[in-house]
């Protein structure tokens, strides 16, 4: 099942059918521990929508009052592109050892207000010459901290900032517009598969500069392990969003331009589509 928050309602989308769910807001109804259920309990008292039409163009971000968090180093590609924007501030050596140390490195990336909905503008920042998009299946977990659903994330980073050195990671990650989520929250009965494939396809003049796809399986660390991390010293009483890390990483003479079109895809989730801009 996919969870929608489009600009008017909340919308499930199960097999060929669409629900509006009524008299429920967003936190309340996907901060549960039986989400799955609940929801399959839910629709059956329903009316259906009639087709996409309702909803298309009306997505928002799928979330409110969540917080956005992030994990780095999780696929061994993304120590070595750690290692090779750092190695003259003389820091590769911390992304090597995080790597293989017990505690992930884990870091806060956005609110929902400085966060972009699927078709929105994602920002470069104007301070950086060197960015691009990270693609993450991103997880959500329940105020419990049970992982209860996914969603395709984009981790924009400006790899020159964070290179120069590892304290401006902050800076580096977290800003206006620098994370994306979307298109919904997708539920499932089962864990994803670990065999699931991401997407990414990065057009500039309708010309594709760009395009990668990996498994999920060649992460690392495990999901709940993760989120367990963030839960040790953390509460978050409206459930919380966690990007799991990337693996795709564009060439080291590639940086975003505005107007760029980036689209990452995971299924069963969809497709997550925003455009480059800056901060006005």
């Amino acid at each position: 099942m996919k969870i929608y928050r489009t600009s008017k309602e909340i919308v499930v989308n199960h097999g060929d059918d669409l629900f509006k769910i009524e008299n429920t807001d967003w936190d309340s109804l996907v901060n549960r521990d039986d989400l799955y259920s609940f929801l399959s309990l839910l629709i059956s008292d329903q009316s259906i929508l009639t087709d996409w039409n309702s909803i298309e163009g009306q997505m928002k971000a799928p979330i409110q009052k969540q917080e956005i968090w992030a994990a780095g180093v999780t696929y061994l590609r993304s120590r070595e592109a750690r290692m090779e924007e750092s190695k003259e501030s003389g820091a590769a050596d911390f992304y090597a050892k995080v790597y293989e140390a017990e505690r992930p490195e884990l870091f806060f990336k956005s609110t929902a207000e400085r966060c972009a909905g699927p078709n929105e503008i994602v920002h470069i920042r104007r301070d950086s010459q060197w960015n691009v998009p990270e693609p993450e299946l991103t997880l959500f977990a329940s105020s419990s901290g049970k992982i209860v659903g996914y969603t395709i994330g984009n981790d924009m980073s400006s790899r020159d900032i964070e290179g120069e050195n590892p304290l401006y990671l902050p800076q580096a990650k977290s800003y206006d517009r620098s994370a994306a989520i979307g298109p919904c929250l997708c539920v499932l009965e089962n864990p994803m598969d670990a065999e699931t494939m991401i997407e990414m396809t990065i057009e500039r003049f309708e010309n594709v500069v760009f395009h990668g796809q990996i498994s999920i399986n060649q992460m690392k660390r495990k999901h709940q392990e993760l989120v367990d991390f963030l839960f040790r010293e953390m509460s978050f009483p409206n459930g919380v969003y966690l990007m799991t890390g990337t693996c795709l990483v564009p060439p080291n003479d590639f940086t975003l331009q505005v107007g760029d079109s980036i689209s990452i895809e995971i299924e069963p989730i969809g497709i997550l589509k925003n455009t480059v801009g800056v901060k006005k």
